[in-house]
């Protein structure tokens, strides 16, 4: 009697209530990837493979490490991870032994628990790479450039360095995230060795299902105010607001130029709407499309667009250059990219903001802000300080 050969399955999504949260609870540091989007929760264990760092297209090496794992058996593998600012950067990408499913984390009704308060909340020591003014200056001196016609925006980002004399509670971190923005994109995945990128983006790259694709960039921010009044006047303020209307423009163009070679059609609103996080209101523009190729990956359309205006500047090249000569640390994987996809090509990838890189004791949180002509020093460094709400909410810090 022959032996039969079993071939691995994949675990089945779980839809049961409380089947996100579950999985959100169950991550643990190390070689586990936790990704919730709108549309799935993911949560992948362990390493089956890497995708190497080497001169090929990086869609061409994801092609192959998934085609690989499917006939080594596995019947729905899944890259997933993160991708660093710099194009020549060494990327943070790997199938994972296992992936668990289950549905949005939006949908589940459990996540509307609070999560436990931050413990040494005030045990964090605090420093600010480069500090407020020097930002300010850097600031200072774009506009200067801009409005002499060098270029027409970059984003400048500035970073704030917590160590804590503890061990990082980095699932509590993350659950403590998860439940603040359920709506957005949360995430916890290795970027590095001993490093972990952990963070909550309301902003999508790109998604494909199929023959369809979605990109939502967003550019334009204000800060939230506790007070519902104020909340609202700031929200309508935004949608009126030439500087944040001009700086949402250009982004939209640049990605409708990138996406369109790619389209049979591709639908783009005349105006931008809002989008809200639990500290910021943000300009949204949602466009949609139709994929002329069907080999067209996911990850092709993602490598296409980035960088977007939204996280570099434009003209690229030399928004590249300022941000180089201007902020005195490396980005690595913030505002790069980070998501999911499959052997069929299918995936989502969101921009790596509103995030922190943990290693050791110490988090290395990003902000940034888009800095065009008409833009004040001093409103833009209250911008990023803004934008670090998300996450020191999470840790129990204040700046």
């Amino acid at each position: 009697m022959s032996a039969s050969l079993r071939v691995p399955t994949a675990p089945p999504p779980l839809h049961s209530p409380g089947a996100a949260t579950t999985l959100l609870e169950a991550y643990r540091p190390g070689s586990d990837r936790f990704l919730a989007t709108p549309r799935t929760t993911l949560l992948g264990s362990g390493t089956a493979a890497e995708v190497p760092h080497d001169a090929r297209p990086l869609s061409l090496r994801v092609r192959e490490v998934l085609d690989a794992r499917r006939r080594a058996g596995d019947p729905a593998p899944v890259v997933i991870g993160a991708l660093p600012f710099a194009p020549d950067g060494v990327p943070a990408l790997a199938v994972p032994r296992s992936v668990r499913r289950a549905p949005a984390l939006r949908e589940d009704p459990l996540v509307a628990l609070r999560a436990p308060e931050p413990e040494h909340a005030a045990d964090w020591r605090i420093r600010e790479v480069p500090a407020a003014g020097r930002y300010r200056e850097a600031v200072a001196a774009a506009v200067e450039r801009m409005r002499a016609g060098e270029f027409d925006k970059v984003v400048l980002a500035r970073t704030l360095e917590l160590t804590s004399p503890h061990e990082l509670d980095l699932p509590a971190m993350l659950s403590r995230l998860a439940r603040r923005d359920p709506r957005g994109y949360t995430f916890a995945v290795p970027s590095g060795p001993g490093r972990t990128l952990i963070g909550a983006s309301p902003e999508l790259l790109v998604a494909r299902r199929g023959a369809r694709l979605v990109a939502n960039p967003l550019a334009g921010s204000a800060q939230r105010s506790d007070d519902l009044a104020e909340d609202v006047r700031r929200a309508a303020a935004l949608l009126e607001s030439p500087k944040d209307l001009h700086e949402h423009a250009v982004v939209v163009d640049a990605v409708r130029e990138a996406l369109a070679p790619y389209c049979t059609r591709l639908d783009v609103p005349e105006r931008p709407t809002l989008v809200r996080t639990a500290a910021m209101w943000h300009l949204s523009t949602t466009l949609a499309g139709e994929i002329a190729d069907p080999r067209t990956s996911a990850l092709d359309l993602a490598s296409a667009l980035h960088p977007t205006p939204a996280v570099c500047g434009t003209p690229t090249d030399t928004a590249r250059a300022v941000i180089a000569a201007s902020e005195p640390f490396d980005r690595g994987a913030y505002t790069g990219m980070l998501g999911w996809q499959d052997a069929e090509g299918d995936g989502e990838w969101v921009v790596t903001i509103r995030c922190a890189e943990a290693e050791g004791r110490t988090l290395r949180l990003f902000a940034g802000a888009g800095v065009v002509a008409a833009s004040s020093p001093a409103a833009e460094t209250a911008e990023t300080a803004a934008k670090f709400r998300t996450f020191l909410s999470a840790v129990g810090a204040a700046l």
